[in-house]
């Protein structure tokens, strides 16, 4: 049986740094500089590397060795962190933001790894957490005509473990003790299979972009939660070294 971190490392090992810019664009606009920053899965470190230019101080984990190889050559501070199997090797209350971009639906574990992200943001801090949307609207509708496809980039990407909607989100975020303070949407055009192709077009593409912004459940390839942190809060870290079990009181 292949462990995740070995799919990961032939998957980045296949793959090259080109990434959709306009959704992390979304990202780096909810960074300021000087801020102390952990991104976790963070692949290669495209991302990372973007807030680092911005000024931020950047910390990366990833389960894949390659992906985190390939960050440390870009001079992000990274390391090798298996959130399906791992504690964050970081004190509580350690980061003034955190960012989980498009990575706990390829984990088994998802809630304890937001409940690690949780416990490493101090109170007062963000949480970034941008998810695929499965409430998209051509989703909706297959699922009214009795289909589910699987497409690649996608929502059903087929490396992703887990599904969610924006509102599955913000419950998910609220049960930790997060604040969801603002709500965005990345359209993904480029993602073949998913859009007609005249929303391709100029025009059209500046107008589904912007909806996407505006109504991100229902036209956002990816959603994004801007949350805050209230108060330092023992019980997520409590629950954390649990273990895989304790996932259930957060379900």
């Amino acid at each position: 049986m292949v462990e995740l971190s070995e799919f990961y490392d032939c998957y980045w090992a296949a793959r090259d740094d080109n990434v959709d810019q306009s959704r992390l664009d979304l990202i780096v606009a909810l960074v300021r500089e000087g801020e102390r920053v952990l991104q976790v899965d963070s692949g290669p470190g495209m991302l990372a590397q973007r807030l680092q230019a911005k000024g931020a101080i950047v910390t990366a984990t990833d389960l894949s060795l390659i992906a985190v190889e390939r960050a440390r050559q870009k001079g992000i501070d990274a390391q090798q962190v298996v959130l399906d199997d791992e504690l964050l090797p970081f004190p509580d209350d350690a980061f003034e933001v955190v960012i989980s971009n498009s990575a706990i639906e390829h984990l088994f574990f998802y809630h304890k790894a937001l409940v690690e992200c949780v416990r490493v943001l101090r109170p007062g801090g963000r949480l970034v957490l941008l998810l695929p949307n499965i409430g998209h609207w051509r989703f909706r509708l297959w699922l009214l005509a009795g289909r589910f496809p699987y497409i690649k980039d996608s929502p059903t990407d087929v490396t992703h473990l887990r599904f969610f909607t924006l509102y599955e989100g913000r419950r998910l975020c609220e049960k930790l003790g997060l604040k969801v303070r603002r709500t965005d949407g990345s359209a993904g055009l480029w993602t073949k299979g998913l859009y007609p192709p005249f929303l391709r077009r100029p025009i059209a593409r500046r107008i589904y972009a912007r909806a996407a912004r505006i109504w991100p459940s229902l036209f956002a390839r990816d959603f994004i939660l801007l949350c805050e942190k209230l108060s330092s809060s023992p019980r997520p870290a409590m629950m954390a070294r649990t273990g895989a079990s304790s996932t259930d009181k957060l379900s």
